[in-house]
C-alpha cells in the first residue's frame, strides 16, 4: 500500500553503497560540521550559484549516492515564532526535487544546530515531510516504490507504521465522490485492516442504520436509493494484549460529498466537498498505525460515519425534528450543518462503550466548520469539554502537535454555546444549528461541541458526575488538505502524527 518505505542505511551509504541514488540534505545553513566532504562540495557550489541555501537545489555530485545531491534549506529557524514545520516543508520540497530527477532510493540527512526544544522531533518530522512530498494519489498509474534511508537514527519501525497510516488517510480523504463514496470507503477499510489485529464491523443495513443512527441516516436519507452512495458505519476496535490502562473512543466524520442538502451550497461553494471526509480518513489512518505498532495498555474503539449529504426527493429539510440515538429531540436548523448530526450518533454509541471502560477519553475528528478556518487560518481547532479542560488535555495535544509539525489552537466552550443550540419550542430539546453558514456565525466552531455533548448524552458525564469523561472535539477543516490548494490539493493526513504521539505520552 505505502509508496514510501523507510530504512536505516549503512554508515557509508552516502558514498554510493547500498544502491542509493540521491542524497537529500535538509539544513538551515549547511554547515555540515560532521561531514567535511559535503561541506566542501556545498561551499564550492555556493561560490558559483547564489541559489544555494535559499531554495531547493540539485547538484551534480560524482561519488555520492547516484551522483545527486539535493540541498533543501529550511531558512532561519532561530526566530522566536518559527516551528518545526520549516523542516517538514523543506524535506517535502527536497524529496519532490529528488523524485523528479529520477531518484527512487533517497538518503535523508538532517543538519540542524542542537539544543532548541522546538526541534526535538525534527528528524522524524523531516522523514514525514519526505513521505508527504513523495505521495501520489492512488489513481495515478505509475506508483513506484521509493526507499528513504534515514541517516539521523530515527525509529524506522515506528515511522513506517505512521506513514502507512498517513498514506491511508490521504487515500481516503483525497478520493473523489465516486472513488470513495461510503461503500467504497468501507471496502478500503476492510482491505486496510484485513491482516491487522483489530475487530472490524461494517454496518450497511438500512433498517439498522435508521434505528441505531437516526441523525446520521437522516443526512443520508435520499442517498439510500443509490446503492453506491448508501451510508455505512465502520467500527474498528483494537484490544491490546495484557492489562488495559486507558480507553480511547474516536468518532470520525466521513461525509464523502457534501452538496449542503436542501440548504444547497451555491456560488461555487460545493467544489472540494469530497474532502469533507477528512475526519474519518484521519481516524482510519491513526487506527492503521496503531494496529501495526500494537501498543500495550490502551484499548481503542473508532466509529466512522460515512454518508453523502445529497439533495433529492427524499432529502431531509430544515424544521424536521429527529430523535437522536441518545434520545434528544433535534430540530434541524440547516441541512448544511450535517457533520454534527453524523458525529452525535457515533458519539452516543461510543458513550455506551465508555460505560465501565478503563479511563475513557473521547475524541471527535471532523472537517466541521468554515468558522475554524476564519478564526485560526491554517491551524486545527480543538474544543475541550470541562473534564478535558480540567485535565489539560487540549494543552497536551497542543504541545505535542507543536513538536510534530501539526500545531493546534485551543478554544473554550462557554455557556453561550449551549444557549445557541437550546430548543426554541416545547417540541424539541435542541436546535442543530443556525440557518446561516458557520463562517458568518459568532462562535461558529465552538458551539457545535455544545450540540454534540447534548445530542450524544455525553453531557451526563461532566465533572460532578459518577463517571466524568474527557472529550476533545478536533476540527480539521483548515488542515485536512495542504493550505496551498484547499480545494484540490494533497491531503495532509493531519492529525495522525499528533494522535499517535499523544497516545504514547498519556
Amino acid at each position: 500500500m505505502a509508496q514510501v518505505e523507510f530504512f536505516t542505511p549503512a554508515e557509508d551509504a552516502q558514498f554510493g553503497e547500498g544502491g542509493w541514488d540521491a542524497l537529500l540534505v535538509v539544513s538551515q545553513d549547511f554547515a555540515l560540521d560532521a561531514n567535511p566532504e559535503l561541506n566542501q562540495l556545498v561551499a564550492h557550489a555556493a561560490s558559483v550559484d547564489q541559489r544555494i541555501g535559499k531554495e531547493p537545489t540539485l547538484l551534480l555530485a560524482p561519488g555520492l549516492a547516484g551522483g545527486r545531491l539535493v540541498l533543501a534549506p529550511t531558512g532561519d529557524i532561530s526566530d522566536d515564532y518559527e516551528d518545526v514545520r520549516r523542516v517538514y516543508e523543506a524535506a517535502e520540497e527536497g524529496a519532490k526535487m529528488a523524485y523528479r530527477s529520477g531518484a527512487r532510493a533517497i538518503l535523508l540527512l538532517l543538519d540542524l544546530p542542537g539544543g532548541d526544544p522546538r526541534y526535538l522531533n525534527a528528524p522524524e518530522v523531516a522523514a514525514l515531510g519526505c513521505g508527504q512530498g513523495l505521495y501520489l494519489n492512488p489513481d495515478v498509474d505509475d506508483q513506484p516504490q521509493v526507499r528513504v534511508g534515514l541517516m539521523n537514527g530515527q525509529d524506522v519501525s515506528r515511522l513506517n507504521a505512521l506513514e502507512a497510516g498517513r498514506v491511508a488517510a490521504r487515500d481516503l480523504c483525497g478520493g473523489d465522490p465516486e472513488q470513495m463514496a461510503p461503500p467504497a470507503f468501507a471496502d478500503y477499510c476492510v482491505s486496510l485492516f484485513a491482516e491487522e489485529p483489530v475487530e472490524l464491523t461494517v454496518i450497511d443495513d438500512q433498517e439498522q442504520l435508521v434505528r441505531e443512527y437516526p441523525l446520521l441516516s437522516a443526512v443520508s436519507r435520499t442517498s439510500f436509493a443509490v446503492a453506491r452512495h448508501a451510508a455505512r458505519v465502520v467500527r474498528v476496535e483494537y484490544n491490546p494484549e495484557g492489562e488495559v490502562h486507558q480507553t480511547w473512543l474516536i468518532a470520525g466524520k466521513g461525509v464523502t460529498f457534501d452538496t449542503g442538502g436542501a440548504d444547497l451550497k451555491v456560488g461555487g461553494a460545493m467544489a472540494g466537498m469530497s474532502r469533507d471526509k477528512g475526519g474519518a480518513a484521519a481516524t482510519a489512518g491513526f487506527m492503521k498505525a496503531v494496529a501495526m505498532l500494537r501498543p500495550k495498555g490502551i484499548r481503542i474503539i473508532a466509529e466512522l460515519g460515512l454518508v453523502r449529504n445529497a439533495l433529492g426527493s427524499d432529502a431531509f429539510v430544515p424544521d424536521e425534528i429527529i430523535t437522536s440515538h441518545a434520545g434528544a429531540r433535534v430540530r434541524i436548523g440547516n441541512t448544511d450543518a450535517e457533520g454534527r448530526l453524523v458525529l452525535a450518533d457515533l458519539l452516543s454509541h461510543l458513550r455506551q462503550d465508555a460505560q465501565g471502560a478503563v479511563s475513557p477519553k473521547v475524541f471527535s475528528i471532523a472537517t466541521l466548520t468554515g468558522h475554524v478556518v476564519r478564526s485560526y487560518g491554517p491551524y486545527t481547532g480543538v474544543v475541550e469539554n470541562s473534564v478535558a479542560r480540567r485535565g489539560q488535555q487540549g494543552q497536551l495535544m497542543q504541545q505535542i502537535g507543536e513538536r510534530w509539525g501539526e500545531p493546534v489552537e485551543i478554544s473554550t466552550l462557554r455557556r453561550e454555546d449551549f444557549a445557541q443550540v437550546a430548543g426554541r419550542s416545547e417540541s424539541e430539546d435542541l436546535l442543530s444549528s443556525n440557518n446561516g453558514a458557520s463562517v458568518n456565525i459568532s462562535r461558529g466552531h465552538q458551539f457545535p461541541q455544545a450540540f454534540l455533548l447534548k445530542a450524544s448524552g455525553l453531557d451526563k458525564h461532566q465533572l460532578a458526575s459518577d463517571q466524568p469523561i474527557p472529550y476533545l472535539h478536533v476540527d480539521i477543516a483548515a488542515t485536512a488538505v495542504e493550505k496551498r490548494d484547499p480545494l484540490y490539493g494533497k491531503p495532509s493526513a493531519r492529525p495522525v502524527a499528533t494522535l499517535l504521539a499523544m497516545m504514547e505520552e498519556l
